[in-house]
């Protein structure tokens, strides 16, 4: 009687735990990391054009790598600890070279939240000075702590912000393996510790979310004025390749980076008379003509509010 009631224990465990155990494989195996090769050394793996979820497991971002004679650097370090892993397997099938940098393009969840997987394995890592304020916020720390519960398992009570271990004022070279990063502070733009990562030697650049492609770009508390220059300093660098923080690679840099400065300019547009005459907001922009936007992935979430941030971004102006 007793081992029956013991074989049933387990048989009802079984079936309990079940369809956790099979969602959560499935979930693992529906996520595709497998890296896009856009010169003769430099990768990248290109993010879901949608919100962060359990479902995603917050892969919403890009992330690049580029393969020296003496290791492996790395561009951001993807929104979860398990997706870090992932990219750290595919990374270890395409070179035997160890990863020895990471450099984080900004602070953003879903840039970040794998930072400490590339930490345990020896990476250094590189950031702009300005990463420190929001790593001390109140606004990270309840960004983690809702992510946990949003993003769940994959971020979790073990997932933490990790900090660099070098941190970059304005301007840096790190050469390794004979390759040139020249790593240039260009915020606040999109965030107030946007870098961007020229590689000369690949002509790639690495834009991280001053650069969307195929969506909505998320503004935030962005320095819209700031982000438009920024892009011009990207059109400066002459890269024959950007990625971006989000999209598709653009091997046509000059044409591709317009969708966002042409989004960002008309923002700037129809909000700049309300918000210096103190008009509301509301009519600004209703009256506004969002037909060329309009159906874009993430437009309905992000749109209003981006209008939103930039009306009140030219009234501090």
């Amino acid at each position: 009687m007793l081992l029956l009631q013991v074989c049933s224990f387990f048989i009802a465990g079984i079936l309990f735990f079940a369809p956790a155990i099979a969602q959560e494989n499935l979930l693992t195996s529906a996520i595709n990391l497998k890296p896009i090769q856009v010169a003769p050394h430099t990768y990248f793996v290109q993010g879901f054009a949608e919100l962060g979820s359990s479902k995603n497991q917050n892969f919403i971002s890009n992330a690049g790598f580029v393969v020296t004679p003496k290791g492996v650097v790395v561009i951001d370090a993807l929104g979860s600890p398990t997706l870090a892993l992932k990219l750290i397997g595919e990374i270890k099938k395409v070179t035997h070279q160890k990863i020895v940098a990471v450099i984080v393009t900004h602070y953003h969840a879903d840039h970040v939240y794998g930072l400490q997987e590339f930490k345990k394995i020896g990476a250094k890592i590189y950031a702009q000075g300005e990463g420190r304020s929001y790593l001390s916020s109140e606004t990270a720390k309840q960004r983690l702590i809702a992510s946990r519960v949003d993003f769940a398992p994959w971020v979790n009570a073990s997932t933490r912000l990790t900090p660099a271990d070098t941190w970059i004022d304005q301007t840096m070279k790190l050469t390794i393996g004979g390759a040139d990063f020249l790593i240039s502070r260009v915020g606040p733009a999109h965030a107030p510790e946007d870098l961007i990562v020229y590689v000369p030697s690949e002509k790639v650049l690495f834009a991280g979310d001053l650069v969307f492609r195929g969506r909505i770009p998320f503004v935030g508390n962005a320095d819209s004025r700031g982000w438009l220059a920024a892009l011009d300093q990207i059109d400066r660098s002459d890269p024959s390749i950007v990625i971006p923080g989000h999209g598709a690679y653009s091997s046509n840099p000059a044409a591709d980076i317009a969708f966002t400065r042409n989004y960002l300019k008309y923002l700037r547009a129809v909000m700049t008379n309300a918000a210096v005459n103190l008009d509301p907001f509301e009519e600004a922009y209703l009256q506004a003509d969002w037909s060329e936007y309009d159906g874009m992935p993430l437009f309905r979430f992000a749109n209003r509010m981006n209008a939103y941030n930039v009306y009140l971004s030219i009234q501090a102006e």
